[in-house]
């Protein structure tokens, strides 16, 4: 008894039962993934979400000393418009490519990278609007950085 071949005619017919059950089941995964998808869009754009990294926008601008932890004197002051700018402390100024780790009402962690100077790793804790904890590390002009600080607003920037 010889195989079908293609040729042959069993060996037409199960290749072409094969391609229609391949087309139904491409239709059947592009139409769930559609659904899924648009789903997922109804879900985000339905709801009301607060901004990305909401927990900065509740500190208030001004000038802000900066306290290592062990120490009674402020290692720098920083006029500050809004609480984004105590992600890069070390890298101030610089334009960094961030990454969000993690984005609560409480606590703010970013991964930063900024091209040929190095990256840093900055954890903020939230206390009240005038005062956050802050946790950052990274290299900075090709040497290691790690500090704890107490951030604390201060007063008005001077002008």
């Amino acid at each position: 008894m010889s195989k079908p071949t293609a040729c042959s005619a069993g060996g037409v017919k199960e290749r072409v039962m094969a391609i229609k059950s391949w087309k139904i089941s491409s239709v059947a995964r592009a139409s769930t993934m559609a659904l899924c998808f648009g789903m997922a869009l109804i879900a985000v754009c339905g709801s009301a979400q607060e901004p990305a990294l909401a927990m900065l926008d509740r500190l208030e601008p001004g000038l802000w000393a900066i306290v290592p932890q062990g120490s009674k004197t402020a290692k720098a002051g920083i006029c500050i418009d809004n609480g984004r700018k105590l992600i890069q402390i070390r890298h101030s100024g610089q334009t960094c490519r961030q990454f969000v780790i993690e984005d609560s009402p409480g606590t703010v962690t970013v991964q930063y990278t900024c091209p040929a100077n190095g990256y840093g790793h900055t954890r903020l804790r939230f206390e009240n609007t005038r005062l956050a904890q802050v946790e950052t590390q990274g290299i900075e002009s090709g040497l290691p950085f790690n500090f704890s600080a107490e951030a604390r607003r201060i007063g008005p920037c001077r002008r």
